[in-house]
């Protein structure tokens, strides 16, 4: 009743996730293949059929043993967890025997040695509610969306500052284009790169050559790059990608230099238009930096003054023991943990 599918099997993999009414890009292999390459573990669909309910669940398989934590007290493929990849997903669930699912995956994974699992919810599609039973769930935050039936209603959600930050924007001379060529790629990563050193963002924030190779190679029919100028010079950059009638804000860059054109504001407005002309529902924006109604939270509720998603969370632990003892190994080494933080021996 419960299937496993690795990588290597991207074909039957994507078979199984667009058969899901709500499958959305984060489940694609094409998709997880890109993250295997920055280091975030091993991509696994969990596939459960039981001819009642069917159920999905895409992880990033780690081995707690390359934990810098963790380095000398285990030996690789002794225990490991599961982390939703990147982004969102969680369990598509199309039935109503919750039960028997979370039995078969408990059971599974007890068997395999995954200690704990940390869930980032969808939350346009809003899955937490239907695997509250088999998770420990709380809200983290809100999220933004654009709805995109109308050009009208596109326009008439935006608050009216941002209105007047866009129409500054096209009366600078501000122009925004999309592609998706190697050489745009990387004019990508080079800008991506200089946000991020201002920004003062960790080292995972920074992607490698083979990620946006990936990205351009694997996900062709599902990503696309699009960009502001200002003259000759690109000055806002955003990778979009898209599946199954939904959008999602993924990456984006901009030149700190140029900030006073809200170069931003008209890119993610002809984003917006570009989705509704193509057939798209909704462009996700996502939400602040950890949940935050943060200054970029703000910013992205200017583009939707109705939009009201939760961003939800789910921890689960299957073992128990060897859970405590990790937890009880970091303090032991003088590790003051965050108590907010999941799974605790990785905080």
């Amino acid at each position: 009743m419960l299937s496993v599918y690795g990588i290597d099997e991207s074909n039957k993999w994507d078979e199984i996730v667009k058969s899901f009414r709500q499958h959305d890009v984060y489940y694609l292999s094409s998709y997880v293949k890109a993250f295997r390459l920055h280091g975030d573990g091993e991509p696994q669909l969990l596939y459960f059929d039981n001819g009642k309910t069917r159920a999905i669940n895409v992880v990033m398989k780690r081995d707690i043993a390359e934990c810098e934590h963790f380095t000398s007290e285990l030996g690789p493929g002794q225990w490991y967890d599961f982390s939703t990849p990147y982004g969102y997903g969680g369990f598509l669930i199309e039935g109503t025997d919750i039960s028997e699912l979370d039995a078969a995956y408990t059971h599974y994974c007890r068997q395999d040695n995954i200690v704990s699992e940390f869930v980032r919810f969808h939350p346009i599609v809003g899955n937490s509610n239907v695997a509250c039973g088999m998770y420990d769930i709380r809200i983290a935050g809100k999220t933004v969306h654009i709805d995109l039936q109308s050009s009208s209603a596109i326009w008439s959600n935006f608050t009216g500052k941002n209105r007047n930050a866009i129409r500054k924007a096209v009366k600078s001379g501000v122009e925004v284009y999309c592609g998706r060529s190697p050489e745009l790629f990387s004019r990508f990563q080079d800008l991506y790169d200089q946000t991020m050193g201002e920004l003062g963002a960790t080292r995972y924030y920074y992607f490698e050559d083979g990620f946006y190779d990936s990205i351009l190679r694997d996900l062709r029919h599902n990503s696309m790059v699009f960009y502001a100028t200002l003259g000759e010079r690109i000055i806002a950059m955003s990778m979009v990608l898209f599946c199954n009638e939904q959008m999602h804000y993924h990456l984006s860059c901009s030149d700190r230099e140029f900030r006073a054109y809200a170069a931003t504001n008209l890119l993610l407005y002809e984003v917006a238009l570009w989705g509704h002309e193509n057939g798209f529902k909704s462009l996700h924006l996502g939400g602040g930096v950890g949940g935050q109604e943060d200054s970029l939270y703000q910013f992205k509720r200017s583009f939707n003054r109705q939009s009201e998603n939760r961003f939800a969370i789910g921890a689960k632990v299957f073992n128990e023991v060897v859970y405590n003892w990790l937890v009880e190994t970091r303090k032991a080494k003088g590790s003051a943990l965050r108590s907010d933080f999941f799974p605790l021996y990785r905080a």
